[in-house]
């Protein structure tokens, strides 16, 4: 059977992070940056801090659409082809072993750009692949698998979180497969082409923690995403209270309210210490807390205290 599109996948309604799209406030220029990169065809590099919402724009762009999503999410030891295919070494080992080699084909995963750039390409060759790794049927007249992949979205977000982790050889390596959208499959010499009814959208997230290479940089469309107003953090609690909880009361809006100035406040005090803000995240994180436990935002309340320090603050030794 042909796949549907594959959205971002809901997740448990007590799940922390929701990385369904479904709860998002697009603020500023995001909406433009979409169709500029569409446009062009250059990434989207969305640049700040940690929990301001970088990653969670990218499937929300997905569901708000209907579009096909993929993220990969870089650590230390991502290369540039991570991005495109992955190669199982360890299984083709084991299959040398036993004496029961297939062909190399059939150890070669599409990654994610090769989905988007080429869906159909990336279909059929996991087709053959899976078709490969199957138990030979013991009669003859076995069945071939259909590679018929006509019913894919070629409309696709494509999500690489967190680029800075990686060795600056990541975003370098990537400069001509991101530009061209074609590469070669190192292990069987393959050329992959992009499908001309492939729309791709490439969203790339940084905290700022390494420096990006220039070239890299020059290759994308750039924004940076700066900490919600307070009257924008309370858009977000309502978003997030009525797409997974229900209507967003005036009980609610009360303790949006007091939370966001509370959050401002300790930002503009971090700002003249030179420490860390308290992210869209860790608002979030305070306002649920304080809206299931009961909680009242005043120092009156011992547990306000204690959950300022540890949701909002992070530090110990700070009342």
């Amino acid at each position: 059977m042909i796949p549907e599109p594959i959205p971002p996948q809901p997740t448990a309604r007590n799940a922390p992070d929701r990385p369904d799209g479904r709860a998002y406030v697009v603020r500023g220029d995001l909406d433009l940056a979409v169709d500029v990169a569409r446009a062009t065809g250059r990434p989207l590099l969305l640049r700040g801090d940690p929990g301001s919402g970088k990653s969670s724009f990218a499937a929300h762009v997905a569901w708000q659409n209907g579009w096909t999503y993929h993220e990969h999410v870089v650590t230390s030891r991502t290369q540039a082809p991570d991005l495109l295919w992955s190669f199982d070494h360890v299984l083709r080992l084991a299959d040398a072993q036993a004496q029961r080699l297939k062909p190399i084909d059939a150890y070669v995963e599409p990654g994610v750009l090769w989905k988007a750039f080429a869906p159909h390409c990336a279909h059929a060759h996991a087709l053959r692949a899976r078709a490969h790794r199957l138990p030979r049927p013991r009669s003859r007249g076995r069945r071939p698998v259909r590679s018929d992949s006509g019913d894919l979205c070629a409309q696709s977000v494509v999500l690489i979180d967190e680029i800075d982790k990686a060795d600056p050889e990541l975003p370098n390596g990537l400069l001509v497969p991101l530009g061209s959208r074609r590469f070669t499959l190192s292990q069987t010499g393959r050329d992959i082409e992009p499908e001309n009814d492939a729309r791709a959208l490439v969203v790339i997230t940084t905290n700022e923690q390494r420096e990006l290479p220039e070239a890299f940089l020059r290759r994308c469309l750039v924004v940076k995403l700066e900490h919600p107003e307070p009257e924008e953090l309370v858009e977000v609690a309502r978003a997030h209270v009525e797409a997974y909880d229900g209507p967003f009361t005036d009980a609610h809006l009360r303790l949006a309210r007091e939370l966001a100035e509370v959050v401002q406040q300790l930002r503009e005090e971090a700002e003249r210490r030179a420490h860390r803000k308290p992210s869209t995240a860790e608002f979030l994180d305070a306002f649920h807390a304080c809206r299931k436990l009961g909680i009242r935002v005043e120092d009156s309340d011992e547990r306000w205290r204690t959950l300022r320090r540890m949701a909002l603050l992070k530090q110990d030794n700070v009342a």
